[in-house]
């Protein structure tokens, strides 16, 4: 796995032994099994975003923090220019632009999100987590799998739905997909 995915892990193990939290309660908190936890917080495995979602909500810490590493310190506004948001590439297949991560109290988690094309027999992997989400299509054309409906989605559509369905996403035609995410 990439050191992006290995800081996220040590982060992860960092906060729960702070927190003197079980790897069965994050497990818990995560919808998952010990094993899969374990697998996260190794950095053998790649973390969804809404398992860092739900960390973050139950334990009080900015999603953004578990991700990049940075506690924000804005309390009026941050701005983010173009192109300018902290990225990380969690995997080949999707990259995150975070647009608010220096705002302190945030209500939601604003993403710019890239979508790698895939092999037409990937299957789509779902995840799921706390809240509702929104996606706004910028370019592309995206395959949205929820909640056993999926949905193709084009440049200019948008989608708001429940989070804790499970989801996921593939992009069609060969092509990277992007789109705006805003996790609530």
């Amino acid at each position: 796995m990439n050191g992006q995915i290995h800081e996220i892990a040590n982060r992860l193990c960092g906060l729960r032994e702070m927190l003197n939290v079980s790897i069965e309660e994050m497990a818990a908190t995560c919808h998952i099994s010990v094993d899969e936890y374990l697998g996260y917080e190794s950095g053998e495995k790649d973390i969804p975003v809404g398992a860092l979602e739900n960390i973050s909500k139950k334990y009080n810490i900015e999603m953004t923090a578990l991700l990049f590493g940075d506690e924000p310190k804005m309390k009026s506004f941050f701005l983010t220019r173009s192109g300018q948001g902290i990225a990380m590439e969690r995997t080949r297949a999707y990259k995150y632009q975070a647009l608010a991560s220096g705002f302190i109290g945030r209500k939601a988690d604003p993403f710019i999100v890239t979508v790698e094309p895939v092999s037409e027999d990937n299957p789509v992997h779902l995840n799921s987590h706390n809240g509702q989400e929104f996606n706004f299509v910028l370019e592309g054309r995206l395959l949205l799998s929820i909640h056993a409906h999926e949905l193709i989605l084009n440049a200019g559509d948008s989608l708001y739905f429940d989070a804790s369905l499970p989801h996921g996403m593939k992009a069609l035609d060969g092509k990277p997909v992007k789109f705006l995410a805003i996790i609530f």
